[in-house]
């Protein structure tokens, strides 16, 4: 697919810099930000079956109820 992108001047003497000192085209480094961009800015909401969590039954033991059952804390080893 191809478009075009407009960007100032500043911005493409920067981009047309890194190009030639890392050996890539211009178009390669945008389509790896535009790639990294994508990869950690989408999927930040919380997904439906979370959304959609209604709780537990109520016959469900709460939390605290196990506590009783926890192996107490032991004594940190220094080296």
């Amino acid at each position: 697919m191809n478009f075009n992108v407009y960007i100032n001047d500043e911005l493409g003497h920067q981009l047309a810099h890194v190009a030639e000192a890392e050996g890539k085209s211009r178009n390669a480094l945008i389509r790896d930000a535009l790639s990294f961009y994508l990869k950690n800015h989408t999927n930040q909401y919380w997904p439906n079956e979370v959304l959609n969590f209604s709780g537990v039954s109520q016959d469900f033991p709460s939390f605290e109820s196990f506590r009783s059952e926890l192996k107490p804390a032991s004594e940190a080893v220094i080296f």
